[in-house]
């Protein structure tokens, strides 16, 4: 039996989310990740993107560094069509000035190939066992990324952690340094705001609950064997957090996040935040030269290119229209006025739409 199989008999045996994001939250969560340089003419917020990074690693790297992508995926349809877009992406910045990415795995865990075998290199995993994850489907990605590490043969000493609704925006380079992971800041992820909470799971002997980084293990950068070590741990604290109501409640939609910050700190490992990993439309404006889009929010907008989030606009882009198959080729494009990250990712999605052999096939 493998380790990964051991530890999941451990666990066995042991027993529509949409943020209301205003300049307040945005300042507030700015003030704890990073450093105000000025306020531009469209009132963007310009930062220092690098947080947490001591002075003696920032000028470390010399040599590539090259990093492999991996991303957790279903078979279903709605996750089929964003891989195929992920992947075209990946594909065009790969090769550019300033790129260390290297190979490129689609972690497939429902158990069985599908129709992308061909086009997206691809390694399928098993699920959770029928119920386990109680609806919960990114509770696999864990179980899934112990499965691959313990199969798999990856070349690269580092892996990106990404997802399908991921665009490669610009080249990405290896952000990690002097052996601390690179990982974005999520504004909602506050473990110092349920403390309580986060103390079931990272005692206090283990230190102050600001050791839990406020991230999610995507986008993450990360040695392949720090990695190997917080998997299972992630997976474990995944499974119990779910199963505690307390937990389950406060936690929602991202407890799968938290599970992945704790079993990091419990580990010791602390990442370097890094603003510029990503951008979200349609709070985030410009995408400049972050790597990144992630297109999680619906964008909602009139004619007037006003924002109606939380109304169905006049034009919209969602990823969640299109739960049961592709989105069609050639989207229109924003009215005037929408923000440019928002009109960029309409673009690039166009692009790779029209560009993908067989796009209309689920």
């Amino acid at each position: 039996m493998g380790r990964a199989s051991l530890m999941f008999l451990i666990v066995l045996t042991t027993g529509f989310f949409f943020a209301t994001y205003n300049l307040v939250a945005m300042i507030m969560h700015y003030r704890s990740i990073g450093k105000w340089t000025h306020v531009d003419s469209d009132g963007q917020i310009f930062l220092d993107p690098v947080t947490e990074m001591p002075e003696d690693v920032k000028t470390e790297k010399i040599a590539k560094m090259p990093f492999h992508v991996a991303l957790t995926a279903t078979d279903a349809p709605y996750s089929k069509w964003q891989c195929r877009i992920m992947y075209y992406w990946y594909k065009k910045k790969k090769e550019l000035p300033g790129s260390e990415m290297g190979g490129f795995t689609r972690i497939l865990h429902s158990g069985k190939p599908d129709n992308l075998m061909d086009e997206i290199p691809t390694t399928v995993v098993d699920p959770l066992p029928a119920g386990l994850d109680q609806g919960y489907i990114v509770l696999n990605r864990p179980w899934a990324f112990v499965q691959w590490l313990e199969k798999a043969i990856i070349e690269e000493e580092y892996i990106l952690m990404a997802e399908p609704d991921h665009v490669f925006v610009n080249p990405i380079p290896n952000l990690a340094r002097g052996g601390l992971p690179a990982a974005f800041p999520f504004f909602y992820i506050k473990p110092a705001d349920h403390e309580n909470i986060i103390r079931k799971y990272y005692p206090e002997e283990k230190g102050p609950v600001t050791n839990v980084d406020p991230i999610g293990n995507s986008p993450v950068i990360i040695k392949k064997e720090l990695l190997e070590k917080i998997a299972p741990t992630w997976m474990n604290i995944s499974l119990k957090m779910k199963k505690d109501q307390e937990t389950d409640k406060a936690f929602g939609w991202v407890l799968e996040m938290y599970a992945y910050a704790v079993a990091s700190a419990l580990h010791d490992v602390q990442h370097v935040l890094r603003r510029d990993f990503m951008v979200q439309p349609p709070w985030d404006l410009a995408t400049g030269k972050n790597l990144i889009i992630h297109y999680t929010y619906g964008c909602d907008y009139n004619l007037k290119g006003e924002l109606t989030y939380g109304k169905i606009g006049e034009w919209r882009f969602d990823k969640r229209s299109y739960l049961g198959g592709p989105m069609p080729r050639n989207l229109p494009l924003p009215p005037r006025g929408v923000p440019e990250s928002v009109v960029t990712l309409v673009k690039m999605v166009n692009e790779a739409t029209a560009n993908i052999p067989n796009w209309d096939t689920e």
